[in-house]
């Protein structure tokens, strides 16, 4: 449901890993980060809080619609009341189309990943699903015997991967397992010694350092666990780690996963279909789009929670991101829904290694850059440089980088933490000097999480919603601006960061921060909106009667 299965098993991988090794502390970041200002804060947040009081203070606003294409929304957050879009030609729960959109009760949005039978959670991979569909055409032939050499070439580039990813989820795995066994054993033993039902850290740090059985490490290891939490807190945090790594093996990189057609029953490989789904946009796990919705328009007067970036802008749900890769005909309809309903901006906080029908995402986003609408994408979390290796969906007419064939319409976003130091770009985001087109806060962004809570979570999947709230912030103050001249003024804005950064994933190597992206800089809100001021919007307004 994040984006890119590849990283969300690096992931577990490095959480795991810790685990193993005890809780390592962290600092905390500051509050409402990403809204601040280096000038008082010295963290490179957006300046959001600054450009609402210097700037726009007294100011008209008109309300703008954000279509955010994730796994589904808790549109009864607290701190999202008011601010989910409300499709006020349709009448709710009357089991007609009364808009005539194709859509029944689409009130608040639209599922794509739903239908009468239920909703999908886990889904395969890209990945997989081509594994599988070409396996029997390629898995036991010779190369001087294939005909269709692109294809073939598909086949071993996707071979190869599924081949890793499965070593590695099943590695990731076996190392939890021992992590598990590992963790009992020295409960057992400190349990034995203490003759006490509940371990402390006060406890734990009376053990003699040449005790044969916990001193040394081992005693380390007690502390550091406790330090962060209770013994029951440590059993559960990796009994999630093991289900997650058992979900990744069995749906992820299940062939015999057949969820979507049991529980959609639509043809997959017909893109032109798009009257499915249903109307339940939150879904079984909304926890992504949740918390993506939060940063955009979290309420910002109520005094819960999180201010999110954009005050005057409402939520449209369209559900079309499983836990696991999405397919590129749903991303195609929820675009073209999207667009077709009223929204300006689109959040797009997913991707994948591998497309499907990319000409039907490409054909999608054409048509949302025809009628003006702007997309923010994350641009992944795989610590790679993105002009070296595509990944999807992308801003690209071709199946290659070329800037000359790159549609307006689009921002991809790379992850920036708090620290205003050599860890400025975040370890796990992608970049890229031609590819990537401005950095912004992903890293400890606290925000709405379903069941009325709230939780940090870190990735470029942050970054992005950061971006489309700067974009729908600008945008409803600014309603003349297009879908072009709010990425423009986006990029031009960014505030420049003259830093030497580590750049992310490859261990020991610091580049200028500005290397990192097209721009060199970061999202600032403030200078953001003092260039729009002084641009004239070409979007053309219809007048009221």
């Amino acid at each position: 449901m994040t984006i890119n299965a590849k990283w969300r098993a690096g992931a577990l991988l490095i959480a795991a890993v810790g685990l193993s090794n005890g809780v390592f502390a962290q600092e905390k970041a500051p509050e409402n980060w990403f809204n601040l200002d280096y000038g008082t804060s010295k963290v490179y947040g957006m300046g959001t809080e600054k450009a609402y009081s210097e700037l726009l203070k007294g100011k008209t606003a008109t309300k703008v619609i954000v279509a955010v294409l994730d796994s589904g929304v808790e549109i009864d957050h607290e701190d999202l009341k008011g601010k989910i879009w409300v499709n006020t030609k349709e009448i709710a729960g009357n089991g007609k189309d009364d808009d005539g959109n194709g859509y029944t009760d689409d009130v608040n949005g639209w599922n794509f990943l739903g239908g009468k039978k239920g909703n999908v959670l886990h889904e395969t991979l890209e990945m997989t699903r081509l594994y599988k569909e070409l396996m029997g055409k390629y898995k036991d032939i010779k190369e001087k015997d294939v005909k269709d050499k692109k294809e073939y070439a598909l086949w071993q580039k996707v071979s190869k991967a599924y081949d890793a990813d499965l070593t590695e989820k099943t590695t990731q795995l076996e190392f939890i397992k021992a992590a598990v066994a590992d963790d009992k054993k020295v409960f057992d033993l400190a349990h034995k010694k203490f003759g006490a039902a509940v371990l402390t850290k006060e406890l734990v740090s009376t053990i003699d350092d040449k005790d044969e059985e916990l001193g040394g490490k081992t005693k380390k290891k007690l502390v550091k666990i406790l330090t962060a939490g209770t013994e029951n807190d440590r059993v559960e945090l990796l009994k999630k780690y093991m289900e997650s790594a058992q979900d990744g093996i069995k749906y992820s990189l299940g062939l015999d996963n057949n969820i979507r057609q049991e529980m959609v029953g639509d043809d997959t490989n017909n893109s032109a279909d798009r009257n499915y789904g249903n109307n339940e946009v939150e879904g079984p796990d909304a926890s992504h789009g949740t918390h993506v919705s939060g940063i955009i328009a979290g309420n910002r007067t109520n005094n819960l929670g999180i201010k999110g970036v954009c005050e005057n802008c409402v939520i449209m749900s369209v559900r079309c991101v499983p836990d696991g890769d999405e397919r590129d005909k749903d991303v195609a309809n929820a675009i073209r829904y999207a667009v077709d309903n009223g929204a300006q901006v689109i959040n797009m906080s997913f991707g994948k290694a591998f497309p499907k029908d990319k000409k039907a995402v490409d054909d999608a986003v054409a048509y949302a850059q025809k009628k003006g609408v702007l997309l923010v994408h994350a641009a992944g979390n795989e610590n790679t440089n993105k002009d070296m290796e595509m990944n999807y969906p992308n801003p690209y007419k071709a199946d290659k980088i070329k800037t000359s064939a790159r549609y307006k319409n689009w921002l991809d976003i790379g992850a920036m933490t708090w620290h205003s130091d050599e860890q400025l770009a975040a370890y796990f985001s992608n970049y890229g000097k031609t590819t990537v087109d401005v950095f912004a806060p992903g890293f400890d962004i606290y925000s709405t999480v379903p069941d009325g809570k709230y939780a940090s979570f870190n990735g470029t999947s942050m970054a992005a919603p950061c971006t489309a709230g700067a974009a729908a912030m600008l945008l409803s103050y600014f309603p003349e601006l297009t879908a072009e001249q709010l990425a423009d003024i986006i990029k031009k804005s960014a505030k420049k960061v003259d830093l030497e950064v580590a750049v992310p994933g490859e261990e020991g190597k610091k580049v200028k921060f500005s290397e990192l992206s097209i721009t060199g800089g970061t999202v600032d809100v403030y200078e953001a909106v003092k260039l729009a001021e002084k641009t004239k919007g070409k979007r053309k307004i219809a007048k009221k009667a």
